[in-house]
């Protein structure tokens, strides 16, 4: 059962079925936390096995999907989907500073929410990292009954959302259709009376409404325009830290002052500028589609690249506005709404239309959780399978590196380092590549002690050696952590440029020449970090992908 709905009403005649088919296939990949067989997809959807291969080999196109052997797996990319509506509703980049300036001052969690339908679904999370954390992610969608932000969107509601909501409490008592909280009987109870309770006062308490131990405080952000609650700001704590008598007393009002800020923010925040709109991606599904023939569903691509046409600027699209952004022929383009509104992605208002939280449903919930190792390791196993070598990924710890990722290949004699293994910066091509990126800040340790006979220990030499790997953009050392090892590496940005990390190949020097490795290894090397780096920005367009 589709959470918030008891019913599907059957389909329009204009309803795209390869699109409801394709979008069935996300939600279960996404319902198993991101990865499933094709076998076991075919059981969960009930479609044909054919259909289910010609749809993961569709995804798999797009960059949405990873398959590899028997199963597929949500990738990255299809995080532009939920950025879609993220970006259209603006509130992550206008309010998340704030959410986690207050989760820093109060040492608690602090998460904000927006109502879809009668579940409230997150838009930000800053959490604590403690022993006892919580789990929640971007796109988890909550029954509004058992949160503390639920009352105060059903305040707002209308007679039809409280039908709905009894329809979907009487055909689900303990919640089995939201797989982001445990199942509890009788949670619902009281909710009525809550929501009168917290429109009169505006705020609202869960106490151990979720599970037991967990209590939440919770505020409206109000729109501007209209007054009506655009999301909920809440700070969410445990028991052994705080009782319901204690947020209500000690964190309720610093809650209240911060959102107080977050509302002068929206007031002061003039209209969104329309960004650039996609384009090409009407010609790029024709390509694919000739090049891959009856493999590739056509259909399916075209309607999932309408989600991607709305933007920060561009959150009410007309049919006409929506055509001009993918490249589609009108006519496709309706169906394809028709399709997605249908299915409850998309709103329309008169004669614009506009996504809804439902869109985060397509895989960001766990893909929102993937650290950055994760995200590299399919594209170092690929580079390792090319050029026959260990790949690798490290970060910068204070003067060590650290590797957070490796894949090793299977030879008599190889490079023998694990996860987690940690060198000196100053003597590794990983290290290097990061460093040069501080100049010149770049702190070099007092004690470089010569490793091999051929270590670079002069912080003069160094500093020179540093500059070079800037002004080329790789580095390669031969030799100086261990005699007879040579590696090469390139360094990984973020959406803002700043180096978070680095990428290297490493070999026994009798592998290749030093020339061999710039010619041959560091143009493959170079394409797997564009890769990485292309799903980091769609990963941490709003939100922070941990370095491990």
């Amino acid at each position: 059962m589709l959470p918030n709905a008891t019913r599907q009403a059957s389909a329009p005649p204009e309803a795209v079925a390869p699109l409801v088919r394709g979008i069935t296939v996300l939600r279960r990949l996404t319902e198993a936390d991101g990865t499933l067989s094709l076998s076991g997809l075919e059981k969960a959807t009930g479609l044909a096995r054919s259909t289910v291969d010609r749809i993961t080999a569709t995804l798999a196109r797009m960059g949405y999907v990873r398959l590899d052997g028997r199963d597929a797996s949500l990738a990255p990319r299809l995080m532009e989907l939920g950025n879609a509506y993220l970006a259209a509703i603006r509130l992550p980049r206008l309010l998340d500073a704030y959410a986690d300036a207050l989760a820093d001052e109060l040492d608690e969690s602090v998460s904000l929410a927006v109502g879809d339908q009668d579940g409230i679904r997150f838009i930000h999370q800053a959490t604590r990292r403690r022993a006892m954390s919580l789990s929640f992610r971007i796109g988890d969608l909550l029954p509004a009954e058992r949160t503390a932000p639920g009352p105060l969107f059903a305040a707002e509601w209308g007679p039809a959302q409280w039908a709905r909501w009894r329809e979907r409490r009487t055909a689900d008592p303990e919640g089995h259709g939201f797989p982001a909280v445990p199942p509890r009987a009788g949670a619902y109870d009281g909710f009525e009376a809550r929501t009168e309770e917290a429109r009169a006062q505006g705020w609202a308490l869960d106490d151990e409404l979720i599970e037991p131990g967990l209590v939440a405080v919770s505020v409206p952000v109000r729109d501007p325009r209209d007054g009506r609650v655009a999301c909920v700001a809440s700070v969410v704590s445990h028991t052994s830290r705080h009782t319901v008598d204690s947020l209500r007393s000690a964190l309720l009002p610093r809650l209240r002052a911060a959102v107080a800020e977050m509302e002068q923010r929206l007031r002061a925040t003039g209209p969104a500028a329309a960004s650039g709109a996609p384009s090409g991606l009407a010609a790029w599904t024709g390509a694919s589609k000739q090049e891959l023939g009856r493999e590739f569903i056509e259909s399916l691509a075209r309607g999932l690249t309408v989600v991607t046409s709305f933007d920060e600027g561009r959150a009410d699209l007309t049919l006409t506005e929506v055509a001009q952004a993918t490249g589609l022929p009108r006519a496709t383009a309706r169906r394809a709404l028709i399709t997605l509104e249908h299915l409850g992605y998309v709103a329309s208002h008169d004669r614009t239309f506009s996504l809804t939280p439902r869109v985060l449903a397509l895989g960001f919930p766990p893909l929102s959780m993937l650290p950055l190792p994760r995200i590299a390791t399919p594209h170092l196993t690929e580079l390792s399978t090319r050029v026959q070598d260990s790949a690798s990924l490290a970060v910068l710890t204070g003067d060590e590196i650290q590797y957070t990722a490796r894949v090793a290949t299977s030879r008599i004699m190889s490079v023998n380092i694990t996860v987690g293994t940690r060198l000196p910066a100053y003597a590794t091509s990983l290290g290097r590549v990061m460093l040069a990126h501080l100049l010149p800040e770049a702190r070099l340790p007092e004690a470089r002690p010569a490793l091999t006979p051929h270590t670079i220990t002069d912080r003069g030499e160094l500093v020179g050696v540093l500059e070079r790997v800037r002004a080329e953009g790789y580095a390669l050392v031969d030799g100086e952590l261990e005699e007879g090892l040579r590696s090469i590496a390139v360094p990984v940005r973020d959406g803002s440029g700043r180096t978070v990390a680095a990428v290297n190949v490493a070999m026994h020097s009798s592998r290749r020449t030093v020339e061999e490795c710039v010619t041959e290894v560091l143009p493959e090397l170079r394409a797997t970090v564009a890769r990485v780096e292309a799903e980091l920005r769609v990963a941490g367009r709003f939100r922070r992908v941990a370095d491990a």
